[in-house]
């Protein structure tokens, strides 16, 4: 017999059998809030708290510049890209953390796209995240490259022999669909080009194994499902083989082999270090690494299952519960799903905001989508129930034509 997904006891129950059900106290979530927007900012581990007091108070308070060497600040970008490797599917070393995502998507696409000095395009897809696609602009009017937009349906029909890259987003932040990461680096491969991932909307709930896909890079940001904060610094993994090689544009002092030699002339770290530049932000990387520790004995495959089995749910309410009310736009298939489910209502906004008034924390995206992340270290089944029933009853309400709705904040 199938499970009921309505049923509030059988969601206690999936709830007390999940391998994550304790994480969630380590969260520090409001009371009786349903909080579905992991997707846009995690919620903050209690950790993290104490750790940035202590780091204040002492490391900073007290041991002031000595902290550097005595609290191994300098060794703080490589301690906590070593941290987030697992979920990549990458060894030790390979993974740099520093500057903000748009700073470390432009220096790594431009160092991608200069491993191919004979080749003229940059390929994207025209649904990217707004900040893909304007850096990838950039990086065209510095290099003399084009920028293809590609099919989003079938991003390896655009790629030639005159494709440098193909840069896509692995999951697509309006409505949560997933593209083939494997399948896609090997068309690129397969046509000389480099593949180059944007992982913003999927690490830290959907796995991913840059090494065995032989992904050539990758960037995301931590301050979604990895709770690292507002701002908080992003990531960039480097293929082992294209390390030597790797030119990125910012050449800053902590990229240098020996910044403190303050030598004239500019010589690269070795290995993805030099994707370092400036000074590294220290209260961040402290804040990011505090929170990583509600990930500690977590398998990736646990996280996926219970993203899965959080989404599924959803998706059964919503069609038992509101039919045609709402429409789905994100893919059911498991293989091309995120770890989010995208509604289109011609209210989105209204919707978004009534829910919020009740206690249901998602977002909208323009022009008419309410997205809802399922971050699978702290959303329970019950929550999801919670969610569906007060999304009924503020349809049923009219909540969502409130006036004052129609007028949007500046961060929606």
């Amino acid at each position: 017999m199938t499970p009921d997904p309505c049923d509030r006891a059988e969601a206690e129950a999936a709830d007390a059998r999940s391998p994550l059900r304790h994480r969630r106290d380590l969260f520090d979530l409001p009371e009786g809030l349903v909080y579905l927007d992991g997707n846009s900012l995690g919620a903050p581990p209690r950790s993290v708290a104490t750790r940035l007091q202590q780091v204040v108070a002492s490391e900073w308070g007290q041991g002031l510049i000595s902290s550097w060497n005595t609290a191994d600040w300098v060794g703080l970008s490589r301690r906590v890209g070593d941290r987030i490797a697992p979920l990549l599917g990458a060894a030790p070393g390979d993974v740099h953390v520093g500057d903000s995502t748009s700073v470390t998507l432009f220096k790594s696409l431009v160092a991608a796209c200069r491993l191919r000095p004979d080749r003229r395009v940059l390929v994207i897809e025209p649904s990217t995240f707004p900040t893909d696609a304007y850096v990838a602009a950039g990086v065209a009017r510095l290099l003399g490259l084009e920028v293809r937009w590609c099919d989003p349906a079938d991003p390896a029909a655009s790629l030639d022999e005159d494709v440098a890259v193909l840069a896509l987003t692995h999951v697509d932040f309006r409505t949560g669909a997933m593209f083939d990461l494997p399948g896609l680096t090997a068309a690129a491969h397969g046509a000389g080009a480099l593949a180059h991932w944007d992982l913003c909307h999927s690490t830290g709930a959907v796995p991913v194994d840059l090494a065995s896909a032989h992904a050539d890079a990758a960037v995301g940001c931590t301050y979604k499902y990895l709770n690292g904060g507002p701002g908080s610094p992003a990531f960039a993994w480097v293929h082992p083989g294209h390390q030597a090689a790797w030119d990125q544009p910012v050449t800053g002092w902590f990229g240098h082999a020996q910044p403190f030699a303050m030598e004239r002339d500019y010589a690269p770290a070795e290995g993805v270090a030099k994707m370092a530049s400036g000074t590294p932000p220290v209260l961040a990387l402290s804040a990011l690494d505090a929170a990583l520790d509600a990930f500690d004995g977590v398998r990736p495959e646990d996280l996926r299952a219970e993203s899965l089995a959080l989404t599924d749910r959803f998706l059964a309410l919503v069609d038992e519960r509101l039919g045609a009310a709402v429409e789905v736009v994100t893919p059911r298939e498991h293989a091309r799903r995120g770890s989010q489910v995208s509604l289109r209502h011609p209210e989105a906004y209204g919707l978004v905001q009534a829910l919020i008034a009740r206690g249901v924390v998602g977002d909208f995206r323009t022009p008419d989508v309410a997205r809802f992340g399922f971050a699978p270290l702290y959303v329970r089944h019950v929550d999801v129930v919670a969610a569906v029933e007060r999304l009924v009853e503020v349809l049923d309400a009219g909540e969502h034509l409130r006036p004052d709705y129609a007028v949007r904040q500046a961060v929606t």
